[in-house]
């Protein structure tokens, strides 16, 4: 918790807790977003429609978000049933689920004047690819995670013991090759999180993503369906659904992504351009109640009933187990090892995850480069200056009350090191880019 009053923090929040927990033990409601089938709300807020001193003055209370039903898209889903978008005078916010990321992509694209939605729990590429690709100028706010995602594989190939190391597939996939029968490896979206780290991963491995794989994306409530009836034999995502896999017994998990960058950048809360521009103090009022959701969120006496609020049928409809060992960073990965309060759990707020940095941002760009997602020439540091807000974060923070000490004063975190010892330099993303063996470009 940061400077502001943890007391204080209790008493806004204690009614709306009492009142999120009786939602959610009688809920049956099959709506694709937090509202009852009345279109009242789920749970009522902590401040009602009072919102508190260091609120802005919003210039409006609505706003539509979407979300993907993974554990990352937690703090947006906390932010409405524990009351924050309230506390700070959004009291009309919907939380509306979509079913893909190319859903949340179209949606954000007719913002919700045209029925869509106005931002996003999003995969930390996606408005990068939209403002370049789309011509939908989109801002990314804050990042909502770090670590959390995992990589798993079929029962059928734990013989091979693929773990960190990918080179294992390496026989197989070429074998399948040659029979014109290609392994089939899943991820979320083209350009997104999971498809860079599958890519990085098959790559340090000497397996050619684009040339000895089949690689295709599947909307991430669909992996653990696609897994037990052998349409894809790899997948990489979020949770809870490495978790399912496991605990239904049709695979194993390979590694969590935090073993293959420690502490990477993952989800983003990211809005359309034009609706920030138009209502700063609005974006301000919602990025303070999803900072203050991500410290919730963090705090480990919460992770038992944000898992049970996150589970409910209209977030993730899943049972609340799937969700909660990981999210405590106890790993059981499906092939015999297991980890407790593993230090690649996923972040919200713990060492700087809330935080946006550009250098993050440089790095996605790059690998957008490499794969042939974006053109060689485009201007990384520009396009990640307009793109990438952190400071409307840091004016966000200081209203919150963060300490000084948890507000980072770089806007890089520097050099990062992979598993595989290969180092990016933000500062020089070409070298990076020129060191790597298989890639596109």
């Amino acid at each position: 918790m940061s400077s502001f009053s943890r007391r204080k923090f209790i008493i806004t929040t204690g009614a709306a807790a009492a009142a999120s927990i009786l939602a959610h033990g009688c809920s049956s409601s099959n709506s694709n977003s937090a509202t009852t089938s009345n279109g009242t709300p789920s749970a009522v807020p902590a401040a009602n429609s009072t919102a508190v001193a260091n609120a802005p003055k919003v210039e409006t209370t609505k706003a539509k978000l979407g979300f993907i039903a993974l554990t990352d898209s937690a703090p947006l889903i906390i932010a409405k049933e524990k009351g924050f978008f309230a506390k700070y005078g959004m009291t009309d916010v919907e939380v509306s689920k979509q079913k893909s990321w190319p859903v949340t992509r179209d949606n954000l694209k007719i913002g919700s004047a045209g029925g869509g939605i106005d931002g996003a729990h999003i995969l930390s590429p996606m408005p990068y690819l939209m403002t370049i690709n789309d011509k939908v100028p989109m801002y990314i706010l804050a990042r909502l995670n770090t670590n959390g995602q995992a990589i798993s594989v079929a029962n059928k190939l734990k013989d091979l013991k693929v773990g960190l190391q990918s080179k294992g597939l390496k026989q197989a996939a070429d074998q399948a090759k040659a029979n014109k029968q290609a392994m089939k490896v899943a991820m979320t979206f083209p350009g997104g999180t999971h498809d860079l780290w599958m890519r990085y991963w098959l790559a340090a491995g000497g397996i050619d993503p684009n040339q000895d794989v089949a690689l295709e994306a599947v909307p991430p409530p669909q992996m653990v369906a696609n897994m037990k009836v052998g349409t894809v034999d790899a997948f990489c995502v979020g949770e809870p659904w490495n978790a399912q896999l496991v605990s239904q017994n049709l695979g194993y998990t390979a590694l969590v992504t935090g073993e293959l960058w420690n502490n990477h950048p993952e989800k983003a809360f990211a809005m359309r351009k034009d609706w920030v521009d138009k209502n700063p103090n609005a974006a301000q009022a919602l990025l303070m109640a999803i900072m203050e959701a991500q410290q919730w969120c963090d705090a480990s006496e919460n992770k038992e009933e944000m898992c049970k609020i996150c589970s409910d049928r209209k977030y993730f409809n899943v049972a609340a187990a799937d969700i909660l060992e990981r999210s405590k960073g106890n790993i059981d990965y499906g092939d015999g090892r297991k980890q407790q309060n593993f230090q690649y759990r996923m972040k919200f707020w713990a060492d700087n995850a809330s935080y946006p940095y550009k250098s993050h941002d440089t790095w996605f760009l790059t690998e957008e480069i490499r794969w042939g997602y974006l053109p060689q020439d485009i201007k990384i540091k520009e396009i990640v200056d307009q793109v990438n807000r952190e400071d409307l974060w840091k004016k966000a923070a200081k209203a919150l009350g963060v300490a000084d000490a948890e507000i980072p004063t770089n806007t890089s975190r520097g050099v990062e090191t992979f598993f595989d010892g290969v180092k990016f330099d933000p500062e020089k993303p070409e070298a990076y880019l020129k060191s790597l063996k298989i890639k596109k470009v």
